[in-house]
């Protein structure tokens, strides 16, 4: 990827990081991806908005003006039919303390106990938000559709992965291989989406 202009990506997460690299790299757009760690200076952003559009668009903004490079940031989060759409853009700390993956299930499989199998339908979304310097910004959705199964399965992949089974599958996302969740998730969809959006704006 080097070579290309470059792009922050918001996140410290080095597995975000690796999968825009991969789908760039893909989509032969040449790019150089680099994440928070290399701007030590700029701090997380929080997330005040009431939507994940504006959440991603809060932080790309933010780190556009801090870095002066274009930026890319997501946010994503698991929206159940039983639940009018919750926990969304708070499935992160669900149940009262941000980043508790092992807490935030056990207390949505709580509150989805009494739900039949048939209406168990949830969704993940992923907005992906591009914000240049100049202000100029961009939005890409991503979503996968499944069911809330009654108890966990799989140690792969985090948050609540081990209790959705994505549509045409028998496995949850927390029983696939990193590739075969990238190539089906919400983050992966929305980040492939934005592939054009930063060939026509920057590449």
């Amino acid at each position: 990827m080097s070579g290309g202009r470059k792009v922050v990506l918001a996140t410290r997460n080095t597995g975000k990081i690796l999968e825009l690299r991969r789908i760039l790299a893909d989509a032969a757009v040449p790019l150089e991806i680099v994440g928070l760690d290399a701007f030590p200076g700029i701090d997380d952003v929080a997330e005040t908005g009431l939507t994940f559009a504006e959440n991603a668009l809060l932080k790309a903004h933010a780190v556009a003006k801090e870095s002066g490079l274009p930026a890319i940031a997501d946010d994503s989060g698991l929206c159940v039919d039983a639940l009018n759409g919750m926990p969304g853009i708070f499935s992160a700390r669900w149940s009262g303390t941000h980043g508790d993956d092992e807490a935030n299930l056990r207390l949505l499989l709580a509150q989805v106990s009494d739900v039949p199998d048939g209406h168990r339908g949830a969704y993940f979304v992923c907005a992906a938000a591009l914000a240049l310097p100049s202000g100029e910004e961009r939005v890409t959705e991503g979503t996968l559709h499944g069911t809330i199964i009654r108890a966990p399965r799989g140690t792969n992949g985090f948050g609540y992965d081990p209790i959705f089974v994505p549509d045409g599958e028998s496995r949850t996302t927390g029983e696939m291989s990193a590739g075969e969740k990238d190539a089906i998730s919400h983050r992966g969809r929305a980040f492939r989406a934005m592939v054009p959006v930063l060939a026509e704006t920057i590449g």
